[in-house]
Order: structure tokens, then C-alpha cells, then sequence
């Protein structure tokens, strides 16, 4: 039995755990037999969510919405949050320095380079709101894996990245960038990213599935201790560009407080019912939401 993980990007630095897992033997050492999928080989055709869907992966990496979309879709998939990989939202809504663009109202009427995710156009526009905004934003649908291209070459004024990810490598080349987080501006985001399985198949197979987040787990502590080496696994896994282009040691550095120590993949239920709670005040979902069992932390 080999079991698949999809990531929900090329590989960074949120993945370090589990290309740890990987790439020490740590998978093996449980008896399991792990493939890692990596999103640029369909160009990002098929999300990891549907991946999950459609039984091409075991684990779907992606952030706390797709369980959600899973959930609630005509066709519901029985789809839970198994690990939190950052115990903090260390994503924010970025424009250039050079733009002027220095807080979210003033991206009115401006061009953002959306990843069409579940709600993302919805929470960047109760940004630029709950700023003043006096006009809406325009959005633009580039292909995902060039959407960060897009603000680097002029194409968008503003798009939606991982601090620890695109913002080293900003500082790295020397960008300098205005940096808008939602808690700033009163959004209780959830977790992103998060490891997301099939109930039904946690019931068939928990020990194999307890032993792959036990084995991930493992790598996140593994690196959170070992920087230089982390970086190095690193290395071996990311794309030619973000090799020249991306600090990877600082990567790591930047991301291991946020993997946790005492409480490393866990789920507070304050946060995940704040997030919740939100989307059902902004209309964006239905109360029927606060009565899903979207996340557990039962393998952990």
C-alpha cells in the first residue's frame, strides 16, 4: 500500500516536515510506503483537494477552506483536518514599496492577482473595507504557480503569499514590500496550511494514517532543530529558481518557532469556531458550518 501526499504547492518550506520524513527514512522506519505529489506536475490542474476527492492522493495539503468546499459541495467528501503545519497565519496581502501602495485601502479599484481559492476575493476585500476602502478591487485569475511573477513584473498591484515563502525571497533579491496581515484588520483567519484526510479511510487504516502524521511530526521537530541540515533537504527539493533566488537557511529559520513544540500539529477549536463564525456573519457560509466536525487531532 503506498500512500499519497499532495502538496498544495512546489515544495518550500511549509513541507519541510514531511520531506524530512522522506528523505531520513522516517516513513520507512514506520513500514510505510509514502509517494509525495508535486503540484507542477499537471501545472496545478487538479488541486489537492480534488485529488483528494477523486482518490489520487491519501492527504491533501491545503489551507483550512478546502475542508470546508469539501464538506459542503453538492457531493460532499467526508474530508477532516488532521495536522496544522503553522500554529500561526504567517501569510499576508503584499504590494510593492515602489507601488506607493502602502495600506489596504489604497489598492481600490487596483488589480489583484487572485489564486481563486474558496473566500480569498471575499477576505481581501474585507481588508480593503474595514481600511475605507471606496471601491472594490479588480481580480485577475493568472496560472497559480506564476501568480507571484505577477506582482514582480508589474501585472497585478497586490497578491496573497506566505511570509516565510515569497517574502524571503523579496528580501533575498532585495524587493521591498508593504505587508497587510487579516488580523490587522479584524479577519480571524484559520489554519493554513493544513494536512486534510478522508474520514472514512482514518477509520480503515488509522495505523498506517497515525503513523504518516506521526512521521511528519516528527520531521517538523526534526528541522526545528537542525536548521542547516533542514535547509540543505531543502535544497534538494525546490525548483532551480528558488535555489538561486530563495534563502533557504533563512526559511527555515523564519518558520520553526510556528511549528510548536508541545502543541506541533494540533488544532485550537477557539480558532478554527472564530474562523467559522466569521464566514457565517459575512455571508459567506450558513450556521450549518458550526456543526461540522471539520478538524481532529485524534492522530496526533
Amino acid at each position: 500500500m503506498t500512500l499519497k501526499i499532495a502538496l498544495d504547492w512546489t515544495p518550500n518550506v511549509n513541507h519541510i516536515g514531511i520531506l524530512i520524513a522522506k528523505d531520513k527514512g522516517y516513513f520507512n522506519e514506520r513500514g510505510l510506503e509514502v509517494e509525495i505529489l508535486n503540484p507542477a506536475t499537471d501545472n496545478y490542474q487538479i488541486t489537492p483537494g480534488k485529488k483528494l476527492d477523486l482518490g489520487l492522493a491519501d492527504f491533501a495539503i491545503a489551507p483550512f477552506e478546502t475542508v470546508i468546499s469539501l464538506n459542503n459541495k453538492s457531493n460532499p467528501v467526508d474530508a477532516v483536518a488532521v495536522y496544522a503545519i503553522l500554529q500561526e497565519d504567517l501569510s499576508c496581502i503584499v504590494t510593492l514599496q515602489s507601488s506607493g501602495l502602502d495600506r489596504p485601502a489604497a489598492l481600490a479599484g487596483k488589480i489583484y492577482a487572485s489564486y481563486a481559492a474558496r473566500y480569498e476575493d471575499k477576505i481581501v476585500q474585507a481588508m480593503l473595507e474595514a481600511d475605507g476602502a471606496t471601491a472594490p478591487l479588480q481580480f485577475v485569475y493568472p496560472e497559480k504557480l506564476g501568480i507571484w511573477n505577477t506582482l514582480l513584473t508589474g501585472n497585478a498591484d497586490a497578491t496573497w503569499i506566505f511570509d516565510n515563502w515569497e517574502g524571503v525571497e523579496a528580501a533575498t533579491q532585495g524587493i521591498a514590500l508593504h505587508k497587510f496581515t487579516l488580523a490587522d484588520y479584524q479577519i480571524p483567519y484559520g489554519y493554513s496550511p493544513v494536512i486534510i484526510a478522508r474520514r472514512e479511510k482514518i477509520v480503515q487504516h488509522k495505523q498506517e494514517y497515525a503513523a504518516v502524521i506521526d512521521a511528519i511530526k516528527h520531521g517538523y521537530l526534526y528541522a526545528a532543530d537542525h536548521v542547516e541540515e533542514a535547509a540543505s533537504v531543502l535544497h534538494a527539493h525546490v525548483t532551480l529558481r528558488d535555489q538561486e533566488c530563495v534563502d533557504l537557511a533563512e526559511t527555515v529559520r523564519k518558520t520553526i518557532p510556528y511549528f510548536g513544540k508541545t502543541d506541533c500539529g494540533r488544532m485550537d477549536a477557539r480558532r478554527v469556531e472564530a474562523f467559522l463564525q466569521w464566514l457565517v456573519d459575512q455571508g459567506l457560509e450558513t450556521d450549518q458550518i458550526l456543526q461540522q466536525a471539520l478538524y481532529s487531532n485524534a492522530l496526533l
